[in-house]
């Protein structure tokens, strides 16, 4: 058994994609102490039961499975005596004087000491409870995370005869997933009117399998005592209500809930950092640094990716600045930017910038509230206009990223606002 060191210039939360990206990033950066704490029985994150293709098109410039992903991260920390990986390591807690608390079966309590903490524990599913289904509590409800670990990785079939509530990006991989297990997908319903998840996801799981899409509705009931054996929907009005009289049954053993992601924060929060109530993570700078010095966060921590690859894009920003600051290469002069996201920008991160004088080259990461097209994005300070970019189509489930030069980042005030302007 490796003995731990009692200080490392970095304690890393999470063991993900996040986790890994940023631990190689710092190592790049001169970083000669890195701790990764995985709660997990292995590195990776979410990605090892993410068997499907379509990652690392951005990162890696070729399309990988999650596991293939994964291995990639694994690959960039393994054989680096700077960084230390522990599996199956659960923090307990994050003390503001940078202690980390975690247990593990081979090294009982530990505490170790970071000069600097990055935070990527990465999200949970919100589940049935959340949500509030009425009815019984029988067996075969499921959130498709849980349902795609059970069919990915242990091996068993939930059911037969499924529906998937909740159009997010999990719940349609699991409508082909099941589809192609020889189960039967009786449909997918969405309570918005616009679906959740990406684009090509509604083309390669719904549209190429037939599995019909019900926007609008929702599940009134849930029928079955022992077992799930069907569940009544209706539609909904815009308040999001079931309209009486629009009901109609679906046959059907197993219920999947693919109704949302929630930042894993109960650590950051027990640090009391400044959360923000629409990403639900911690509001961060440029650097991805919180608002307690020393404390940095990345990926779906901070708020909710579609790719894995802007988790890795991001990752690598904060390992970058808190191996600077655990250095103390960091200069100290910078000037305060709040950013706001307004008239049909739903969320922008960073949500703050901490700008040195002669500028820096910043990335806006933006969700939109509702979809939209040909819409003009707008990113001004005061009355200079920074950026302005037309969007063909935007949609709440892709995320922009748009780019400032620096150069242009030197034109910014005290505050910088993002909108949409609709009549362009």
């Amino acid at each position: 058994m490796k003995e731990l060191k009692d200080l490392y210039d970095i304690v890393i939360v999470g063991g993900g994609p996040a986790g890994l990206s940023a631990a190689y990033s710092a190592w790049q950066n001169g970083a000669k102490s890195v701790l990764v704490i995985e709660r997990d029985r292995e590195l990776g994150g979410i990605l090892q039961q993410c068997i499907h293709n379509g990652f690392g098109l951005h990162h890696f410039k070729e399309e990988l499975t999650g596991p293939g992903y994964a291995h990639r991260c694994i690959e960039l920390v393994k054989d680096k005596p700077e960084i230390e990986c522990l599996t199956d390591t659960m923090v307990l807690s994050v003390e503001k004087d940078k202690t980390v608390v975690a247990v593990s079966p081979e090294h009982g309590l530990i505490k170790v000491k970071g000069k600097t903490v990055i935070l990527t524990m990465g999200c949970r599913e919100r589940t049935r409870g959340a949500i509030r289904i009425p009815g019984e509590r029988p067996a075969g409800v499921f959130t498709a995370g849980a349902a795609q670990r059970m069919v990915n990785m242990e091996g068993y079939i939930p059911g037969h005869k499924i529906v998937i509530l909740g159009s997010g990006d999990i719940g349609l991989i699991m409508a082909r997933r099941m589809s192609l297990e020889g189960c039967k997908v009786q449909a997918v319903l969405e309570i918005c009117p616009f679906s959740n998840g990406l684009t090509r996801n509604i083309v390669q799981c719904l549209n190429d399998y037939n599995i019909p899409l019900y926007l609008s509705h929702t599940i009134v009931q849930i029928h079955g005592k022992d077992r799930v054996n069907g569940i009544t929907v209706a539609k909904v009005d815009e308040k999001m209500r079931p309209i009486p009289g629009t009901e109609f049954d679906i046959d059907c053993d197993t219920v999947l809930l693919s109704v949302g992601l929630i930042p894993e924060n109960e650590l950051s929060r027990g640090l009391d950092l400044k959360m923000h109530p629409l990403t639900n993570g911690p509001v961060v700078d440029q650097h991805r640094q919180t608002s307690l010095p020393g404390f940095y966060a990345a990926g779906n921590v901070v708020h909710v990716h579609d790719l894995v690859d802007f988790v890795s894009e991001e990752a690598e920003i904060a390992g970058k600045f808190a191996a600077l600051e655990a250095q103390g290469k960091l200069s100290g002069n910078t000037k305060f930017v709040t950013v706001t996201a307004e008239k049909g920008v739903r969320t922008c991160v960073p949500q703050c910038l901490n700008l040195p004088e002669e500028g820096e080259q910043v990335r806006l990461f933006m969700r939109v509230a509702n979809p939209e097209r040909k819409v003009k994005l707008v990113v001004k300070s005061g009355d200079n206009v920074i950026l302005q970019r037309m969007l063909p189509v935007a949609k709440p489930s892709e995320m922009i990223a748009v780019d400032i030069p620096a150069a242009k980042t030197e034109l910014i005030g005290s505050s910088l606002t993002v909108f949409l302007d609709k009549e362009a």
